[in-house]
């Protein structure tokens, strides 16, 4: 949640970009479970993705639309602590996102770096890959015939 400990992962922004580039709606779905643990609070999360925007704003490059879930059913922030359907591996984030957004579903993809992100992505009935490391960028110009 600190700009100052971010650190985007190589291709990252170019990946963002060159889906921009496509046409592609580009949404960041994103567990935020310190919320609920008490560690940081939603308006940090909400000035880490601005300054994001910000950031990709420099190479002409923008994220859509930012959905997080704050909820975690361990959490000590009592508001926040429950189990939801927005939590990944539920599809409430993606839900959201498919019914806000004009989007092709059947072209449509989660790239998560997780297990709960490709349970998600299969849960609304959208591909997702699994991303191990490396360069976003390759990876995601590697999945151009299986996703479009």
């Amino acid at each position: 949640y600190k700009i100052e400990d971010f650190c985007w992962i190589p291709g990252a922004k170019e990946a963002i970009k060159y889906y921009n580039e496509k046409g592609f709606y580009v949404f960041v779905v994103t567990n935020q479970s310190g919320v609920a643990r008490g560690y940081y609070s939603e308006d940090d999360v909400t000035k880490l993705h601005k300054w994001m925007q910000t950031e990709l704003a420099l190479m002409g490059a923008h994220i859509d639309e930012f959905f997080h879930c704050p909820h975690h059913p361990a959490g000590t922030v009592e508001q926040y602590k429950l189990a939801c359907a927005c939590r990944k591996p539920q599809p409430g984030l993606l839900w959201n996102a498919l019914n806000k957004w004009p989007v092709d579903k059947e072209k449509s993809l989660l790239i998560g770096d997780k297990l709960s992100d490709i349970q998600a992505a299969e849960a609304a009935d959208i591909k997702g890959f699994l991303f191990q490391g490396g360069n976003l960028l390759d990876f995601i110009q590697a999945l151009d015939g299986q996703t479009v």
